[in-house]
């Protein structure tokens, strides 16, 4: 099964939730990650990903959607500014025989955004190691996971991206559109007049069974009530970026994407690992959470121990002007 992509978001108390970054990193990239599959395939079918695009992924994380990109034969970038574990196994993904990898010089606003670069196949830019195929037999340009913003991540010598996709899908946390906002942003300077640009979404609260259960997450923060707080999407939510963006809309669907665990400890774990919860934990405890997580996730339970959560999301695809 495969791990999804929630928007995460801060503990408004100010306090570091009691959690390990590592473990959650990893429960994220081997548990969570993967459960947005579906909505990546689908989107890259309809606007045929191929060897001539030049992809900017925004949020990337542990980088799977950048990944199967690049086996289409996609030169990816990836930028997130959030989580350093989780940038960490993308490049051990998406950079394999990269070792000590190379930190850039400070930028205009004295910051040193971390970016590796080096060819998909596992080569550096000078044509050492392979022979630029990978060894699954994939051709790829190129591959870059970039630590800050889309700004870290433009040079002169950058090319112009024609896809910039941001799946983490919003309609999720109140408020959650607007760091969206920003990052499109600085984005879309990077990209071609025409480019696509994705937008992902929760759909409608009734044919998302996983509702019920980030519930919880507000339940026990409720004192943190605010932004960052569950809310049900919105038919409109990305339209509305998309137009505050300046974006054209140009189609979008629907896809359904479950959320399967092999039992309800993985269950947990792999929510957990979203960042939803962060704030109960610091309002309560993990136990508590655990608990009235587990028991929130029984009723979708099934009798050989699995847990089965059907979703649907929803895509938005927009041109730049």
């Amino acid at each position: 099964m495969t791990p999804t992509l929630v928007r995460q978001h801060s503990s408004h108390s100010g306090a570091t939730p009691r959690v390990d970054p590592g473990a959650r990193a990893r429960d994220w990239s081997e548990i969570q990650e993967r459960m947005l599959v579906p909505l990546y395939e689908a989107v890259y079918e309809r606007l045929d990903v191929g060897g001539g695009t030049r992809m900017l992924g925004l949020g990337c994380g542990s980088g799977l959607a950048l990944l199967m990109a690049a086996s289409r034969g996609a030169a990816v970038t990836g930028v997130d500014s959030r989580f350093p574990e989780r940038l960490t196994l993308a490049r051990q993904r998406l950079l394999p025989g990269a070792s000590g990898a190379p930190v850039s010089s400070p930028d205009a606003r004295g910051t040193h955004p971390r970016v590796d670069s080096v060819r998909a196949d596992g080569a550096r830019r000078d044509g050492t190691q392979r022979d630029g195929v990978r060894p699954d037999g994939v051709r790829g340009d190129g591959a870059r996971v970039v630590e800050g913003t889309p700004r870290d991540v433009a040079a002169p010598s950058a090319p112009v991206f024609d896809l910039v996709t941001a799946f983490e899908p919003v309609g999720c946390l109140a408020g959650d559109s607007e760091g969206l906002g920003e990052l499109l942003a600085e984005a879309t300077p990077l990209a071609g007049r025409g480019a696509a640009v994705v937008l992902a979404g929760w759909g409608p609260p009734e044919r998302c069974a996983t509702t019920s259960v980030l519930r919880v997450a507000t339940k026990l923060a409720d004192p943190l009530r605010g932004a960052g707080s569950w809310r049900p999407a919105l038919r409109d939510d990305l339209e509305e970026v998309a137009q505050r963006a300046g974006l054209r809309p140009d189609g979008s669907g629907r896809v359904a994407c479950p959320f399967g665990y092999g039992d309800a400890g993985s269950a947990v774990r792999g929510l957990l690992s979203t960042g939803l919860f962060d704030a109960a934990i610091a309002t309560t405890d993990q136990e508590q959470v655990d608990k009235e997580l587990s028991e929130a996730l029984h009723p979708h339970q099934r009798a050989d121990g699995t847990v089965w959560m059907p979703n649907v999301f929803r895509y938005l695809i927009a041109r730049l002007p």
